[in-house]
């Protein structure tokens, strides 16, 4: 479970395929304080520590990871954001985020506003449902308020911390991102399909 609040950057130092899986080496100032099997999110991916070398950390990605989120297109090189798993003994920042990415976006327009960003993601048609105007979404495990939605997308607006501290920065018109829609929504969604509510 996770806030959506970024600790810290990640780069990927080294990737390796293993049959349908493949393995990441990042490292990042933040990686040493890891522990072998925590869960960390990486872009908004829940993914298990499994192994640990001074500043850098390992995790494997298997082929439904792989298939869902934006993880077979990381390079070497790549920045991505790191967050550790939430401690129910303090205030929650973002919004409760579980990792398990929902789907991917494509990043429409990134639009300067003397000052901070504004994002345009579409995003599949039929995830419509679960967004709200003001609602939380988490995007490359960044917890964001969403604006302007139509049917297929929505806006969120970067602060210059974030834009900073994140890989939003990085972030160009037809990149993909990892969306996770909020999970209370989810469940709505789900009680509505089954005709319970």
């Amino acid at each position: 479970m996770f806030t959506g609040i970024i600790e810290s950057l990640g780069l990927i130092e080294d990737i390796a395929s293993h049959g349908s899986n493949k393995t990441f080496w990042i490292s990042s100032p933040i990686s040493s304080s890891f522990k072998i099997d925590q869960s960390v999110s990486h872009n908004g991916v829940c993914l298990t520590v499994e192994e640990i070398s001074g500043d850098r950390h390992r995790v494997t990605a298997i082929d439904e990871t792989l298939s869902v989120t934006d993880l077979a297109n990381w390079e070497t090189g790549s920045l991505i954001n790191l967050e550790q798993c939430l401690r129910f003994n303090g205030r929650i920042d973002g919004h409760i985020v579980q990792g398990h990415v929902d789907a991917t976006g494509t990043c429409f327009s990134k639009t300067a506003k003397d000052g901070s960003w504004e994002i345009t993601i579409n995003y599949p048609e039929h995830f419509a449902p679960l967004i709200i105007e003001k609602g939380s979404i988490c995007l490359n495990g960044i917890s964001l308020t969403i604006f302007n939605i139509t049917k297929s997308s929505f806006t969120v607006a970067i602060i210059p911390y974030t834009m900073e501290h994140t890989n939003m920065g990085r972030l160009d018109a037809g990149q993909t991102v990892n969306l996770e829609f909020d999970v209370v929504g989810k469940y709505i969604q789900r009680r509505a399909d089954l005709g319970i509510l």
